[in-house]
């Protein structure tokens, strides 16, 4: 069970009990206090190619077996970048989405649509895919998926239904629809643009707008409610370990700064979820000191942020199980990498 403070070490701190309430929604509505540890489960980047298709329902299996899991999210990249986009295939995903049987979030990655201009995706227009991809997973708009949805808050009114928030007790939670490629401004080579056209930069700018918004909207609401935590859950890899120079980064830079500001005016912890890079990694990308700073030209820094990344593709051996420990612990969240194959 690890913490930001013991990145790799053991924790045994015991949750505390929540109920899951979109903000703004009455208990009722969304379920009542669970006598049972409060945890969530966290994946991303899976699944990738055949093999781990098959091995999907027996992870969801698994993920649905383990003790105190209240709550679920997928950060994006539902299959790989050189497999074809098809209606077909979101629908099959969908299908289990719904077998999880606790609420799931799910955030969409570049693989299900900004990368599927690729001729082995199937040389489709991204933004065509991208409403393909709303259409599969967010229909009903403020609910999650899952057997058990819960009602969640959502920027649908926006056109970002995608966009969602809840509530635990002590938590605010968002998730951000901030996708590898560069947010989508990477060109669309494959369906013949060696640069990006004006709609695909519309859509980016107004997406990366929707986003900082929630951002802003969540801390607020952290700042209101006196919360311990804001969590947070995309698929970009922000920070990747392997960044080089000639890498194109530049479209998260307006949520860097959102993050860095809002997190430095907020005295409670923010975490910071995302996958992309496939591989897990914990660390604090925004403090005092760090590389980052000036890779994305951040004026202060904000030392309470942590940043986890799930693994993926080939190293998607195991869920990510995240805590909420009771008030008064070191952290307010610790978490453990739970191997598909090991015994609940």
């Amino acid at each position: 069970m690890t913490s930001p403070r013991t990145a790799l070490a053991a924790s045994a701190s015991i949750a505390a009990m929540l109920t899951l309430i979109a903000p703004g929604a009455s208990p009722a509505a969304t379920g009542q206090d669970k006598p049972s540890s409060v945890s969530f489960a966290v994946i991303g980047d899976v699944p990738y190619g055949a093999a781990q298709i098959a091995a999907f329902p027996g992870w969801v299996d698994r993920i649905n077996q383990q003790p105190g899991l209240d709550l679920a999210f997928h950060v994006g990249d539902i299959k790989n970048g050189s497999s074809p986009c098809t209606d077909e295939y979101n629908a099959m995903i969908r299908g289990q989405f719904d077998r999880f049987e606790m609420p799931l979030l799910y955030t969409p990655g570049d693989n299900e649509w900004t990368d599927c201009h690729r001729p082995a995706a199937g040389s489709y227009h991204p933004l065509e895919r991208l409403r393909a991809v709303r259409a599969a997973f967010y229909g009903t708009a403020g609910v999650s998926l899952g057997a058990q949805p819960i009602e969640v808050d959502s920027q649908a009114d926006l056109g970002f239904p995608e966009n969602q928030a809840l509530r635990t007790r002590g938590i605010e939670m968002a998730t951000l629809h901030v996708v590898g490629s560069n947010n989508d401004r990477a060109p669309w080579t494959g369906i013949g643009y060696a640069t990006p056209t004006e709609e695909q930069l519309a859509e980016e700018s107004a997406r990366m707008a929707a986003a900082i918004d929630l951002v802003q909207d969540t801390f607020a609401r952290a700042r209101q409610t006196n919360a311990r935590a804001v969590a947070l859950f995309q698929q970009a890899d922000m920070f990747d370990p392997s960044y080089q120079p000639t890498w194109d980064i530049s479209a998260f830079e307006p949520l860097v700064h959102a993050l860095v500001l809002e997190a430095s005016a907020y005295d409670g912890e923010v975490y910071l979820f995302d996958g992309d890079s496939h591989r897990y990694h914990v660390d604090r990308p925004v403090a005092a000191g760090s590389d980052w700073l000036s890779v994305y030209g951040v004026d202060g820094s904000a030392d309470n942020l942590t940043r986890i990344t799930v693994d993926g593709e080939a190293n998607n051996t195991n869920f990510l199980q995240v805590t909420v420990n009771r008030p008064g612990a070191q952290d307010v969240l610790s978490w453990e990498r739970v191997p598909y194959d090991s015994q609940p």
